[in-house]
Order: C-alpha cells, then sequence, then structure tokens
C-alpha cells in the first residue's frame, strides 16, 4: 500500500472533489510550463473544469 487510502478513506466527499480539482489543475499547470497547450487553452480548459466541479459561476445563456 502506498500510505494514501486510509487519508482518503479519511476525507469528506467536498474534500475529496477539492483534491480532484487541485490535481487536475496541476496537470494544466504542467502542460502550459513545457507548451504542450497555450495559454487561451489553459484558460478554457481550467474555466471549464471549475464550473462542472462547481467551484465557478454557471456559464450565462446556460
Amino acid at each position: 500500500m502506498d500510505g494514501q487510502a486510509p487519508a482518503q478513506a479519511q476525507m469528506t466527499p467536498e474534500e475529496k472533489k477539492r483534491e480532484l480539482y487541485r490535481k487536475q489543475k496541476e496537470l494544466l499547470d504542467t502542460f502550459l510550463s513545457h507548451g504542450a497547450i497555450s495559454r487561451a487553452q489553459y484558460d478554457k480548459s481550467l474555466g471549464d473544469l471549475t464550473v462542472k466541479m462547481g467551484f465557478g459561476p454557471e456559464p450565462s445563456g446556460q
């Protein structure tokens, strides 16, 4: 075992969601810093992720 399972098992659903968001943002940050995606792609992906995870405003018209 890697030692992460017990700690993760004790996390609330909200904490798990925030941790997933943090990991996904970190991945986007890595892609951007290595030039794998453009700033525009990063901004769109991060915005979409933020809304889908419930941490941002809903897009207008929806």
